[in-house]
């Protein structure tokens, strides 16, 4: 623990404008200031900032004491009150040396005498009062404000003396800096969050703005992406420009960037900010096991989580289900990890949300670490994966439901992790059959909402990992078969349909058989062969689907049969749009909605009405927008701009 009347000179504070502005604001109406925030962020250099000008206004001084040095003898009361008698001591000895510069020599007279009648106050005696009534008059006297830095390892004794000062004097000012607050009615909680990397399109924000000064000129895009990488953390941003001594910016950029822990060092006013790993072994060590526990399992998420997905991969023999939220609220307390929603936020529909957390680079870093050297790497990520395993096949059922767009949402929510679970290396082939079997779950998310690029190289390789003959894999074949025809890439769509009706023929799977003609159709429409295309979809469409969950079922293959004789016959195509829509598996199927509407705005551009083609044009632009697929929504605005020179006489009706 170290104490001292704090006088010394500060670095300059960047980005701070905003916080420096409120904690100074609390300053002259709240008795306690707490300032907030993870390992790194500068709390302290911001604290003394303030500070520092606070006192410099009011003509007084500062109290800090270091609270992570461990406890002085005596404890904080006391290391409080020699801090303060020691300032009391310096004020007389520059008192007495000013005496002794400009005082005119008198015979007789000793020089001290005339300093042991200066305005210099004598500090307070322990004797003469407690020690809180010594330090509340000290701070009177001085205007002292009392900066308890650093509070973590100290928690609860620097609540403790703050209410007792506060007892002893309502109207003194205290400062503290932690990771956590200290949980007193009085306190103000100020956090302080990484610096922003950018402030709009094009703009340099001041993480950019700090790293800046030390480069010197540099690429813009170059300090931004560094700056990216670390999060916008001063620390992370002031050890990454210690190693341009020997490394350029383009190497730096290209460090950071990589998926790896940052083990860099470098100078540091205390030992805990010499590195990241040194700050987040810091708060590491003041956590409980269970805590550390759930800390180093949560290192395996890329992404933000919410309570379940982290229960998943946190539970086990040593840490209870019902441990893990508990766990998680404290480690926000502790700063570890980040709140990014908070729970009871409600969506479109009106349901509650859960909260979700992130784990931050550095500490995720850490994390990783010593899930490594526990020997628990390999379990938590395998949990990992069989978790964003039920993820996907929770949206496809979703998908399934009365509302498509709680499945696009949990997807979007949970994209870094399903892209993670989908691309980390499988540790055996059960592990690479759960990475398949999160591939095909979200087979409407590559196929339906214009993934297809995505959903074609994870489903190439994945298969390539998974070679018996399953029947995951027998659907995953059909998959990549499907998105290479929505692609119009026929030779690859060929060879894997071949492959696919292979493997459902051997499995029995009429679903399959089905599917495969449904692909089929959509590869004879690339081509423009539209005889075979509607044959190929009849097939499709006439078979009776056991497994409404998976793929385009008979619903689909009506709608794009009625997109396929929208230019042949338009009974026929209106007929097979309304047996789409008589067979639908729920109302909310916004891609079957939006193909029938299609195949009714094609079919009435060409032997109907233009208007009515206009209006089934809108409306199923409007319907797919709401999941997506650039591809469709592209075609749609064509025929629209079509339909709208057509109703303005421009150009007579086209195919």
């Amino acid at each position: 623990m170290t104490a001292r009347a704090d006088r010394r000179p500060l670095p300059g504070v960047v980005g701070r404008a905003v916080e420096h502005e409120l904690v100074s604001g609390l300053l002259g109406s709240a008795p306690l200031v707490t300032l907030t925030g993870p390992a790194g962020v500068g709390k302290s250099v911001l604290a003394r900032a303030v500070l520092e000008e606070h006192t410099a206004r009011h003509d007084g001084t500062i109290l800090r004491v270091g609270c992570w040095d461990g406890p002085a003898e005596g404890g904080l009361p006391a290391t409080l009150l020699r801090a303060a008698q020691s300032a009391d001591s310096a004020r007389r000895d520059a008192a007495t040396a000013l005496v002794r510069r400009t005082a005119p020599s008198c015979v007789g007279e000793p020089v001290g005498g005339r300093a042991g009648r200066t305005d210099a106050p004598t500090g307070p005696t322990p004797a003469d009062h407690t020690a809180m009534a010594a330090l509340a008059a000290h701070c009177r006297r001085y205007r002292a404000t009392v900066l308890l830095d650093d509070c973590d390892p100290m928690r609860d004794e620097c609540a403790q003396l703050v209410r007792q000062l506060l007892r002893a004097d309502p109207t003194l000012r205290i400062v503290a800096s932690a990771r956590g607050a200290l949980g007193l009615p009085e306190e103000r909680v100020v956090e302080i969050a990484p610096l922003p990397v950018t402030l709009g399109e094009g703009i340099a924000g001041p993480a950019v703005e700090l790293l800046a000064a030390r480069t010197g000129a540099a690429a813009p895009e170059l300090l931004v992406a560094v700056c990216q990488a670390l999060e916008g953390s001063p620390l992370a941003i002031t050890l990454a420009a210690q190693q341009l001594d020997r490394m350029s910016l383009p190497q730096l950029a290209a460090q950071v960037g990589s998926d790896g822990p940052l083990f860099w060092s470098g100078p540091a006013a205390n030992v805990r900010h010499t590195s990241l790993y040194a700050a987040q072994a810091a708060g590491y060590a003041l956590c409980s096991p269970t805590d550390r526990r759930v800390w180093a399992r949560l290192s395996v998420l890329p992404g933000d989580f919410d309570p379940w997905l982290a229960g998943c991969v946190c539970t086990s023999c040593d840490v209870p289900a019902a441990a893990v939220e508990g766990a998680l609220e404290r480690l926000l307390t502790a700063s570890v990890i980040e709140r990014v929603r908070d729970g009871g936020a409600q969506d479109d529909t009106g349901a509650a949300l859960p909260p979700r957390y992130r784990l931050p680079r550095a500490a995720r870093d850490f994390g990783r670490t010593q899930l490594r050297e526990a020997g628990e790497e390999s379990a938590a990520l395998r949990r990992f994966r069989q978790a964003c395993a039920a993820l996907a096949a929770e949206a496809q059922i979703a998908w399934q439901g009365p509302n498509q767009q709680v499945a696009v949402r949990l997807v979007e929510d949970e994209q870094a992790n399903l892209d993670a679970a989908l691309t980390r290396p499988p540790q055996d082939a059960e592990d690479a059959l759960g990475a398949l079997e999160i591939a095909v779950s979200l087979w409407f998310h590559w196929a339906a909402c214009g993934f297809r690029r995505e959903g074609r190289a994870h489903l190439d390789r994945l298969l390539l990992l998974s070679r018996d003959d399953t029947a995951l894999r027998a659907r995953a074949l059909w998959l990549a078969g499907y998105l290479a025809a929505q692609e119009d890439a026929p030779g690859a769509a060929e060879a894997l349909l071949d492959q696919a009706w292979t493997a459902a023929v051997m499995h029995a799977d009429s679903d399959g058989l089905a599917r495969i003609a449904h692909a089929h159709g959509v590869l004879e429409l690339y081509r423009g062969n539209t005889a075979a295309a509607v044959a190929c979809l009849e097939e499709a469409a006439g078979h009776r689907s056991r497994d409404p969950w998976f793929g385009p079922g008979p619903a689909h293959s009506w709608a794009l049969l009625a997109v396929a004789l929208s230019s042949l016959d338009a009974e026929r195509a209106r007929v097979a749009a309304r047996r789409a829509w008589e067979s639908r598996h729920s109302d909310g199927d916004f891609w079957l909605y939006s193909t029938v509407l299609y195949a009714c705005a094609a079919t009435e551009r060409v032997h109907g009405e233009p208007a009515a083609a206009l209006r089934a044009c809108r409306t199923a632009l409007a319907a797919k927008e709401l999941i997506g697929d650039p591809l469709f929504i592209a075609g749609a605005h064509h025929m629209l701009a079509g339909l709208r020179r057509e109703a303005r006489g421009g150009e007579p009706a086209g195919p």
